[in-house]
């Protein structure tokens, strides 16, 4: 594949693929958008006409049989995201998938199965954006020990974006459409997992404030199928303990950052503003740590895609193995809150798989 053109099809175009990816692969020399499916043929053939793709698709199964296509790009809600992997897998294309990854745990691990029975072929999920900025120098920090042992991480996301009660049922909060996938729970662990061990026992409760919301579909009122509301308590492989508080009803303090307190010092990530602040043991109050311009993480997910697939390189963000990571940590969170007990991880169905 090193010189021959990539063609690339689109299933689902909906925003992130409009701003991130489609200019993304555009950017990359050798590599052509041949076709798309989206959800209706009235906004599959709008993205066609604004991005000038030659072919349209109504079925993402035509898609899929294009004996012209190289690789897939899954931008649809999360129920189709294991369906249209495996079925692109066997037709022999390479997939990068928007997240989160499945609807479950179960459709995450076939998932994961699929792209080990194909090692020729690229699998990526498309990474959580949060603390990407100062990634290289969260990580430095850590591994030079200015935490010294991890004891306590805070996580937090608070926001309004669910706060109004005359919003319309969202797809984000329609089991069906969106599985066990809550707020914004799952992206921001898969960020944490960056820094930290996983989690090995998850406590939670969870509560919907705005329990019912018009379906903009059908103009019935209908039970939201996700909370606005997930507090948890984990216990850390190395026996750090974490706490997260996660809203979508908060319309004051709103926040989404990430603490970890050690025995020497703390980091304090903001992941709104995209800022570091540490503190070291009796050095006084956290201060801002500088991210250098040649630390800098920036969005590449189509660089480093189209780069994989060209030379073999290992895709760090996000694999399929890490997906199914954050999936199992979801899972856990709602069987924990609709049990009212704790779940050990990895969750016991999967505990002997490799």
């Amino acid at each position: 594949m090193a010189t021959k053109k990539i063609r690339i099809g689109l299933i689902g175009a909906g925003a992130n693929t409009r701003l991130r990816h489609i200019p993304g692969f555009r950017e990359q020399p050798e590599v052509d958008i041949v076709a798309v499916c989206n959800r209706r043929p009235e906004s599959t053939n709008a993205i066609a006409r604004e991005f000038g793709v030659p072919r349209t698709y109504a079925h993402w199964e035509e898609l899929l049989a294009d004996p012209e296509m190289d690789t897939i790009v899954i931008g649809t809600w999360p129920y189709l995201h294991c369906p249209i992997t495996l079925a692109a897998l066997e037709r022999g294309l390479h997939v990068l998938t928007e997240a989160r990854m499945s609807m479950n745990a179960a459709q995450a691990h076939q998932m994961l199965q699929a792209a080990r029975k194909h090692p020729e072929l690229v699998t990526q999920i498309v990474p959580s954006p949060f603390g990407l900025k100062g990634h290289d120098v969260m990580r430095e920090l850590i591994e030079a020990g200015y935490l010294g042992e991890l004891r306590e991480v805070q996580v937090m996301g608070m926001n309004a974006a669910l706060a109004d009660p005359a919003g319309p049922l969202s797809w984000r909060q329609d089991a069906a459409l969106s599985g066990f996938n809550m707020l914004t729970l799952g992206i921001v662990h898969e960020t944490l997992l960056r820094w930290v061990p996983p989690p090995v026992r998850v406590l939670a409760q969870a509560h919907a404030h705005l329990a019912t919301r018009i379906d903009p579909e059908s103009g019935v009122r209908r039970a939201v199928g996700t909370p606005d509301s997930v507090q948890v308590l984990t216990v850390l492989a190395n026996g750090a303990r974490a706490s997260y508080h996660f809203s979508g009803v908060t319309d004051f303090g709103q926040k989404m950052s990430i603490q970890l307190y050690g025995s020497e010092g703390m980091l304090h990530y903001d992941l709104a503003a995209d800022k570091i602040f540490g503190a070291r043991r009796s050095k006084g109050e956290p201060s801002e740590i500088p991210i250098p311009p040649d630390k800098v993480r920036s969005w590449r997910v189509e660089a480093d895609f189209i780069d994989a697939i060209r030379t073999g390189s290992k895709i760090q963000l996000t694999d399929f193995a890490g997906g199914v990571a954050y999936m199992e940590f979801t899972e856990a969170v709602a069987l924990s809150a609709e049990r009212g007990e704790a779940i050990d991880l990895p969750l016991v169905e999967y505990a002997n798989e490799e």
